[in-house]
């Protein structure tokens, strides 16, 4: 130690004040020689603490987004599994009379899963879930929610058109129910949205009629031993087309409405009371 430090410093013992940003870092004086590595450390809790530990931080969130990265793409991975199955299932009679399977799509981890009983022509001749005069008004509810096609999941009871459109059978929903459910278990939605009688009564296990339904949350279990998942059951985009109200459209709206709140989003400006 320099006389210079000794004579400010005193004898060995004394503290002595290191200022870093105006901020007093105490240190042990000394008799020869400083304690390089305990300054250095000291020096470096010091910056931790002004800086928020943002190095630690930083660290800890670019891990968590890897691992959230991880989940998406394994989502993604899994429901692409499953849309080639659906491709190649024979189970019912259904798979030989269809121009394409539809599988469903949308986000591997939607929030929202919108689930309707079967696809229509259209959807049959593209392979794409609501993609007809029902599809584009669907699009119109999900866009007045303040939401994006791309940001939900759409899919069906069936995979499968039935012919002429009929109303599906039991023995095709017990053969081809297993697939929405295990999407649905990959995807983990907040809310599914039942659209129409059929989605309604097969996901609920009921009899009753959609007008008793909507209007209220349900509980949604995939199996006994699972959480249950919030579902609201509405009306049917095509039913709205052949029953165009401002009653059946205001109904519909009230219950996009609850499913907003009951996810915390906001309610668009334009669909307030």
């Amino acid at each position: 130690m320099s006389e210079e430090i000794r004579g400010v410093c005193g004898d060995a013992g004394v503290l002595f004040y290191c200022l870093v940003g105006n901020v007093a870092l105490e240190l042990v004086a000394m008799t020869e020689e400083f304690d390089i590595k305990k300054v250095a450390r000291q020096h470096l809790e010091m910056d931790r603490f002004f800086a928020g530990d943002f190095t630690i931080k930083s660290e800890k969130g670019r891990i968590e987004e890897q691992n959230l990265r991880a989940e998406a793409g394994e989502a993604v991975s899994q429901m692409e599994r499953i849309a080639g199955e659906v491709s190649a299932c024979r189970r019912c009679p259904l798979g030989n009379l269809r121009t394409n399977a539809v599988s469903g799509e949308g986000n591997a981890q939607a929030r929202i899963a919108f689930v309707g009983e079967a696809p229509g022509a259209d959807e049959d001749a593209q392979g794409r879930p609501f993609v007809g005069r029902a599809g584009k008004l669907l699009d119109k509810i999900i866009a007045a929610m303040g939401l994006k096609r791309e940001e939900v999941f759409i899919g069906n009871i069936l995979k499968c058109r039935p012919p002429d459109n009929r109303d599906p059978r039991p023995e095709e929903i017990v053969k081809c129910l297993p697939y929405l459910q295990e999407q649905l278990e990959i995807i983990k939605p907040e809310i599914i949205v039942a659209l129409g009688a059929h989605a309604a009564r097969t996901l609920l296990d009921t009899n009753k009629s959609i007008g008793q339904l909507r209007g209220r949350l349900h509980d949604y279990y995939p199996d006994a031993m699972a959480k249950p998942i919030k579902l609201m059951a509405t009306y049917h985009p095509a039913y709205l087309l052949r029953n165009y109200s401002d009653a059946s459209r205001r109904a519909v709206w009230e219950d996009m409405q609850q499913v907003l709140t009951e996810l915390g989003l906001p309610i668009p400006e334009h669909g307030r009371k």
